[in-house]
């Protein structure tokens, strides 16, 4: 991006943050989208705010409630996204980390009210648990931004990547590697959507469920897949090496690994390598340094990339826009402010999304980038690793072109 390009970025996420500090209240949000903006609006960077401004006038704070820091996303991307643009725009980022602890996250929500958060972005630990600090925000008026992880609520305002398209890629490219064999099914959190839905849906929308049925595919576990509390890598591993015991046991050889994740994905690495099995093809997805380095090594075939400075921008400049107090169904994103390869599809005006729940919400919905050895060269350009720890451990013989 040019620095005429950038500054004029800024200079639109400015102007969404002026009009909110001439503001002393923010609106509820509306329950119910309205209709798409015109192709014009997408050019502009948010519609006027929706109420008057008063005499009184404070600043745009802006709070995020992250469900954790373990899963190294969170901490190296989507923070410095978020709070970078919220404090280039002028306002005051706040936040917590619950440690993944559904009680603490309650907690930390009522202290960011506390504190004075005009709006609030939630990484939800739990999309249930997470249900009373959504009435509390309702109640002081306060917007929120289900920060992608879906909340089955009508007033939020859900920001996330298109998570169908990234169990479509992920599976895509593990049928084409090994249309037929044995595969090992590592789901992530049950109290996530995104386990539980949206990216066992895009497994079939590739065709997984077909192969199943045709017996092509045979899965090696439980049926339906193992899921993995909090994503956490330590249980991914215990989970798959108890796999590995009974497909020995009973002479089954796995051919492909279904990982939703990449933090699980390290789990089942691990495990495979205590059990010195070798490496089946096997998915995640993120786009975290080590994965990365496992798809240099082989040892991960592929890698759905989530920009997450993307959406950590994306997500900054829709609470700015709230807070200066836009309906959740007419906020658009500056123009130039994402990348285009992962902005979305539909455009960069709020449009309605229906959650498995049948609840229609506003939302922002980008597009993720599938990586795979011949392709890693795009997360070096994109800033989320360097060629020294891409290619950390790689033999010149056969090494990725990424590491030539």
């Amino acid at each position: 991006m040019t620095t005429v390009r950038r500054m004029s970025v800024l200079l639109s996420v400015a102007a969404l943050v002026a009009s909110a500090c001439s503001s002393s209240a923010t609106p509820v949000p509306t329950t119910a989208p309205t209709a798409a903006p015109t192709a014009a609006a997408t050019a502009a960077a948010t519609a006027a705010p929706t109420t008057a401004p008063t005499a009184a006038t404070k600043p745009c704070t802006v709070g995020v409630s992250w469900n954790n820091f373990q899963q190294p996303r969170w901490a190296a991307h989507d923070k410095p996204g978020i709070q970078k643009t919220v404090e280039a725009g002028g306002g005051k980022y706040i936040d917590a980390d619950a440690n993944l602890s559904n009680e603490q996250q309650l907690t930390d929500v009522s202290t960011l009210i506390s504190k004075g958060a005009n709006v609030l972005i939630l990484l939800a630990q739990d999309n249930k648990a997470i249900l009373p600090a959504l009435k509390q925000a309702s109640d002081a008026g306060i917007p929120v931004i289900a920060y992608d992880r879906l909340i089955e609520d009508p007033s939020i305002l859900y920001i996330t990547f298109d998570n169908v398209a990234v169990g479509a890629a992920q599976a895509k490219a593990i049928l084409t590697k090994v249309p037929k064999g044995n595969y090992v099914l590592i789901k992530g959190d049950p109290g996530d959507p995104n386990a539980s839905t949206f990216l066992p849906q895009g497994w079939d929308n590739a065709g997984l469920k077909a192969k199943i049925a045709s017996g092509d595919i045979k899965i090696v576990g439980p049926a339906t897949g193992t899921f993995t509390d909090a994503w956490k890598t330590e249980t991914a591993q215990a989970n798959m090496e108890t796999i590995i015991d009974k497909a020995n046991s009973s002479g089954q050889k796995i051919d492909a690994i279904l990982d939703e994740n990449d933090s699980t994905a390290l789990g089942v690495v691990a495990a495979l390598t205590a059990k010195n099995y070798g490496f089946p093809p096997l998915s995640g997805q993120d786009g975290d340094p080590a994965n990365l380095n496992n798809v240099a090594l082989g040892k991960q075939f592929v890698d759905v990339f989530k920009n997450a400075n993307e959406l950590g921008k994306a997500a900054g400049a829709a609470a700015l826009a709230l807070c200066a107090g836009t309906k959740m169904a007419s906020l658009t994103l500056p123009s130039g402010l994402i990348d285009p390869t992962v902005a979305p599809a539909a455009g960069l005006s709020a449009k309605p999304f229906v959650t498995p729940g049948g609840t229609t919400v506003s939302s922002f919905i980008l597009q993720p980038t599938p990586l795979t050895a011949d392709t890693l060269q795009v997360a070096i350009d994109a800033g989320q690793i360097t060629k020294a720890d891409l290619c950390k451990g790689v033999v010149a013989a056969s090494a990725p072109p990424a590491c030539k």
